[in-house]
Order: structure tokens, then C-alpha cells, then sequence
């Protein structure tokens, strides 16, 4: 028998159990695939020596967060490598909207769409200068973050700054962008890292997200692992290991044990129990937990009628190229930046935004790309380049915007024919482009789940960012915490809040909420 059993040894089930092995516990994870890392792994997916991050690549709010940067992986082998420039949006008139670490830069890039527009950046940056810790701080706490929120009102300097601020989160991010900048690419900068989530730019919320993302990039830029994504995930069980934790993968977990309304453990696909004396923690997507691992028969019926209601984010095509050389971008821009966004205009975005909404396979797609060869010398042969594109597609696909006739289907042909079609977006950018592709190796929602099953028909981000399911109403209205309808079990994963990203919180705060339950039980209260 362990103290607590984690299942699934995704980056926040790991920091979970880091958390929960810090406190004195005695950890085990069970990892249902060969290795772990969930969405943070890394791998030769093409050929011999290109080294591709699989799911996430890109890690800002990494970089941002408390929570890893106070378990100290640089100890256990983690190291951050960063491109020249952090992001860059190319458009069709051979202009290029760059972020970059460097604020004069930025501004330089943005003033050639518009003069003034610079200082409109320097000015919404200056925003994230005075409270943006706070802000991170209150994002990634449980929910109510009462005390980053105490400080983060205290910058807001008062009842008129605090109000002014509410208006400035629910802003879409495309009206953000008209109250901001006269030109199109302060505008793309923050609407393309809107669409990292499934938000179109018209929603309420929208602008956060773009601001939130843009002001890291600006602050940290986008970091990555050394080496790949995987070395993430090896300096976390590194680190768990040293400290006495167990990671056993190949063990599928089928059933979390309830007696008496409480978890008390969990049996494997071969029929192996694990007790747990003092708590289950599950870094699992909500609807498999409960109505899968628990059962609604443990379950009040509100909250099994709630599970049926969860909404997923968007499918998710993702396209990875080995390269014999860098991408021949028409424009300087690009070359420099880790993480490129082909949108040609907000109206683009809008469009295809409205594609996904209508169950349409977009025509266009938006791409979000990464040069990781730029940011890591160390994932390819010396001038070459790994890199990787993904778009968004629709979950339950209805038909399709473009000319191919492609339903949804995912089998080869369609798979083959619609990463022809973001291969074109880049080569209308980069021409010469298809000519350095020595292979190419083609994730879509249905090779995604086989990869990592919580992965749902592709949706990267363990559920949608709209507003209805976020704060109290992630994954269910009324819970926002890591606590669960059955005593002892606890959600780690990134359908919790504050959601999806690689930042650790949703692990770490069910971690803290497991010790805090563990106190309260052996004081004799009933948590």
C-alpha cells in the first residue's frame, strides 16, 4: 500500500506527485502508455536525428510559473534554449508583425504597419509590467485566488483601476485590438495566440488570452527543453524518483475503488490492485474519470448530468517535417522566430474561426508553426530544420470549406490530402518550402487519441477555454477546485482549473488540496 496512488504521469501528474513526495508522502504513478509525459514527450517521428517535440513545444507559462520553477528541475537536468525572436506573423503584403524579447524590436515591426503603433505596445506591455506576477499568480491559483487577488487589486491602485481592468478581461480580442493599435499587426500578434485556444476573436475573454501569451512572449519568450519536450518530463521523475516516488508505465488504470463515498485505490487492466491510504489523484480528462474510472453510481446525478454536458476544444491536424535545410520565408521576419502564425488578417481568422463553429474543415486553415531547429540547435543536423505545423479542424466534421470533398473521416487519403493543404499555406509564405521536406509524419484526431488518449478526438487542451467552462464552471458549475463529489479523490489534470498549458497548477493544486483533506481527516473532520 502507497500513501496516494497518481494515475496517468502527465506533466501534472508528475508535479502532483513531486508536490505530495515533498510533503513525506509515499508516491506511485501509473502511466497507461510506455513512457511518460502525456502531452510532453518527444521523439524521432520522421528520420534518424530529428528530434520532434509530439503535442506541446512551446513553453511560456512554464517559464512563468511558480509552481515548476520552485521544484528546481534545472537540478535534475532541465534546460531552456530560446530562438532570436520569439514569434513573427508574415502577411500577404510582405510586411511581418515580430515579437520579441527586445520591446524596441517589437515596436519597430509594428510601426511599420502603422506609425504609433510602437508605443501603443509599449503602453499595453506597461500594463503586464505592473501586475502581470499578480495576474499569473491569481490565474494559476485554486479557486478563489483570494490572496494574489488582494495584491493584484492593491497595483490596480484602487475601486476606478479594478473596474477599468474587469472591462479589460472581458474584452474580445479583436475589439481589444481596434481600441489599441491603427494597423493590422499589433492586432495579429494578439489574436493569433487567442487561437492557441479554441476561442474565435469575437468572444468575450478573447483578449485575455492573446495579452496574457504575447506579454510572456515579450517578458520570457517561448522557452523550450533542451534536447525536446521529453527532457521536461525526464527531469520530473528524475526528480520524484530522488525523492522516493514510482512511475510504472504499461499499467492501465480501468476502476478507481470507492467504499463508503471515499477513493481507497485503483485496479489495473490486468486485474492489479494499488490501495492508497491517504488519497487518489487523477491527471486524467473529467468525463473519463468520473464516468468511466468512477461510475455514476458514486456520483450525485447533477453532477453525472454535468459530465454529459462537458465540451471539448477542437480537433487538431499536426503536421511534422524533417527539413534539409531552413524554411526560405519571402520575408526577414520569420527566419529568427521559434513560433510562426500564418494569418493572413484578422478577418482570416474570423473566417476560419466561423468554418470551425459551422463544423466546416477549414479551406484556409490558420497554422500555428514551430522552427525547432531555431530555438535548439540540438534537435536536428547542423543546417537543417525540425519543425511542425498544426491547425484546428472540428470535432464532428460536416463537411468541408475547401475543394477536396474531405469529410472528417481521418483515413489516409484524407489525412494525406489535407496536410497537402497546410503544406501550401507555408509555401504561399515560404516558397521552395515543399523542396526541402526530406519526410513528414501526420497526427489528426484520430491518431492523436492512440497517442495520448486524453486527447480526445484531438483536443489538445483537456476541454474548451469559453467562458462557460472556465473558473467555477471548469469541469463542472460549482466546483473550480481540485476536490471531487467522492472523498479522498482529486482531478490533477488540465480539465481542472486554471485549464490547459504546460504550467503545472492543475498538479499542484491538487496536491495541496490532497494534504490539506489528509489533515483534516486525521483531526477527525469530515473533508
Amino acid at each position: 500500500m502507497t500513501d496516494a496512488v497518481v494515475v496517468g504521469a502527465g506533466h501534472n501528474g508528475l508535479v502532483a506527485a513531486n508536490v505530495l513526495a515533498d510533503a513525506g508522502w509515499d508516491v506511485t504513478v501509473l502511466e497507461a502508455q510506455p513512457e511518460p509525459g502525456g502531452a510532453v514527450r518527444s521523439g524521432e517521428l520522421t528520420l534518424p536525428g530529428w528530434t520532434h517535440d509530439l503535442f506541446s513545444a512551446f513553453y511560456p507559462l512554464a517559464a512563468a510559473s511558480s509552481v515548476l520553477h520552485d521544484l528546481d528541475l534545472g537540478v535534475h537536468g532541465l534546460r531552456w534554449r530560446r530562438a532570436p525572436a520569439v514569434l513573427a506573423n508574415p502577411t500577404p503584403d510582405g510586411r511581418c508583425a515580430v515579437l520579441s524579447t527586445d520591446i524596441d524590436e517589437t515596436a519597430r515591426s509594428l510601426d511599420a504597419y502603422a506609425a504609433g503603433d510602437g508605443d501603443a505596445w509599449r503602453h499595453l506591455y506597461g500594463l503586464w509590467q505592473r501586475i502581470g506576477d499578480q495576474l499569473v499568480a491569481a490565474l494559476l491559483a485554486p479557486f478563489p485566488p483570494v490572496v494574489p487577488a488582494v495584491s493584484l487589486a492593491a497595483r490596480l491602485g484602487g475601486p476606478a483601476g479594478i473596474v477599468r481592468f474587469a472591462r479589460h478581461l472581458t474584452l474580445p480580442v479583436r475589439r481589444l485590438a481596434d481600441e489599441t493599435f491603427a494597423g493590422e499587426g499589433g492586432g495579429l500578434l494578439l489574436a493569433g495566440n487567442t487561437l492557441h485556444t479554441d476561442l474565435p476573436p469575437e468572444a468575450a475573454g478573447s483578449g485575455l488570452f492573446g495579452w496574457l501569451l504575447a506579454s510572456l512572449g515579450q517578458q520570457v519568450g517561448f522557452p523550450v527543453p533542451e534536447g525536446g519536450a521529453g527532457r521536461l518530463t525526464a527531469a520530473l521523475v528524475r526528480r520524484l524518483e530522488a525523492r522516493g516516488g514510482r512511475v510504472e508505465c504499461d499499467a492501465r488504470v480501468t476502476r478507481v475503488e470507492v467504499r463508503g463515498r471515499r477513493a481507497v485505490g485503483v485496479v489495473t487492466a490486468d486485474g492489479t490492485p494499488f490501495a492508497a491510504r491517504r488519497a487518489v489523484l487523477a491527471d486524467v480528462i473529467a468525463p473519463k474519470l468520473f464516468l468511466d474510472l468512477v461510475g455514476a453510481a458514486h456520483l450525485p446525478p447533477g453532477f453525472v448530468d454535468d459530465m454529459g454536458r462537458f465540451q471539448f476544444d477542437h480537433g487538431t491536424v499536426k503536421v511534422d517535417w524533417a527539413l534539409d535545410g531552413p524554411i526560405p520565408w519571402s520575408v526577414e521576419g520569420p527566419a529568427r522566430a521559434g513560433t510562426v502564425h500564418l494569418a493572413d488578417s484578422m478577418d482570416h481568422l474570423t473566417m476560419y474561426s466561423a468554418e470551425l463553429a459551422t463544423g466546416q474543415i477549414p479551406a484556409d486553415p490558420f497554422l500555428l508553426l514551430g522552427q525547432m531547429t531555431t530555438a535548439d540547435p540540438s534537435r536536428s543536423p547542423a543546417g537543417t530544420e525540425t519543425a511542425w505545423g498544426y491547425t484546428h479542424v472540428p470535432q464532428y466534421a460536416k463537411g468541408d470549406a475547401g475543394d477536396d470533398g474531405l469529410k472528417g473521416t481521418w483515413d489516409d487519403d484524407e489525412t494525406e490530402r489535407f496536410a497537402d493543404r497546410m503544406e501550401a499555406r507555408v509555401e504561399r509564405y515560404a516558397p521552395g518550402f515543399r523542396d526541402r521536406i526530406l519526410a513528414r509524419h501526420v497526427f489528426t484526431p484520430r491518431t492523436l487519441p492512440e497517442a495520448n488518449e486524453s486527447l480526445v478526438r484531438g483536443a489538445v487542451n483537456a476541454g474548451t477555454a469559453q467562458l462557460h467552462q472556465q473558473l467555477v464552471f471548469r469541469p463542472a458549475p460549482g466546483l473550480a477546485r481540485p476536490e471531487t463529489p467522492v472523498r479522498g479523490l482529486y482531478l490533477a489534470s488540465a480539465s481542472a482549473h486554471p485549464g490547459g498549458g504546460v504550467h503545472g497548477a492543475p498538479g499542484a493544486n491538487a496536491a495541496r488540496a490532497a494534504l490539506m483533506g489528509d489533515r483534516f481527516r486525521r483531526l477527525g473532520l469530515r473533508r
